[in-house]
Order: C-alpha cells, then structure tokens, then sequence
C-alpha cells in the first residue's frame, strides 16, 4: 500500500499535498482499492468556497458511487479536467496524474488536525 510520507490524510481517505496556500486533494491509494474501477468523478463546486467535511464531488465506481469530502475549508479552484476522459488515473495514479482538485487554503491551521502518513498507516 502506497502512502506518500509528504502528504497529509483524512480519515475518510483522501491525501492533501500544500503547496504554498494551494492543496491539491484526492483519493488515496486504499480508497481506490476498495472502490474498484473507477468510471465517473463529479465534482460540480468548481469556484465555491466550501468548509471542511463539506461534499465537493462524487467518485463512482463500477459498484458504487461515494461523496468526497473537503479536508479542510478554501475555494475550489480547478477540476483536474483530465479525469473527464480518464477517471481511472485515479486508479492507475492516485497521488499524481489522479489528483481530484485544486484548493486555495482558508485555514491553514486545519492542516494540525489532518493524519500524518504513519497515522493514516494506522487507521488502515
């Protein structure tokens, strides 16, 4: 199981990368695992401003379709638009090609309350 040690986590699986007041956010290696082949992601917040835990988008698998949640507050910046063609990047490179969206960071003190990599290793 792949678990970038420069990333942060949320319990409810998705990775957060800060660059600057950017994050970029998606689904982790486990999450994508367990959904299986990815046909369809939604995400229809693109220019909201949303609060943490709040559903920015939808990820459907071919057998089920999940809410991804913010893991921390900011504006949705960009839907990675390659995911409309391909959204099984996600399962072939869920930390890179497969990135979801683009936030600009409201709380940069919400990062403390994210999972370092050896706690997400413990929670799987």
């Amino acid at each position: 199981m792949n678990v970038p040690e420069n990333l942060k986590f949320t319990k409810d699986h998705e990775w957060i990368r800060v660059e600057g007041d950017i994050a970029f956010i998606g689904v982790t290696d486990f999450a994508q695992g367990e959904l299986g082949d990815i046909v369809f992601i939604e995400v229809e917040t693109e220019g909201e401003t949303l609060d943490k835990e709040e559903v920015f988008g939808t990820i459907e698998a071919v057998k089920t379709v999940s809410d991804m949640f913010m893991p921390l507050s900011g504006e949705v910046l960009e839907f990675n638009e390659k995911l409309e063609d391909a959204p099984d990047l996600v399962n072939s490179d869920p930390y890179g090609e497969g990135w979801i969206i683009k936030v600009s960071i409201a709380e940069s003190s919400e990062l403390e309350d994210l999972l370092t990599a050896d706690q997400y290793k413990e929670l799987l």
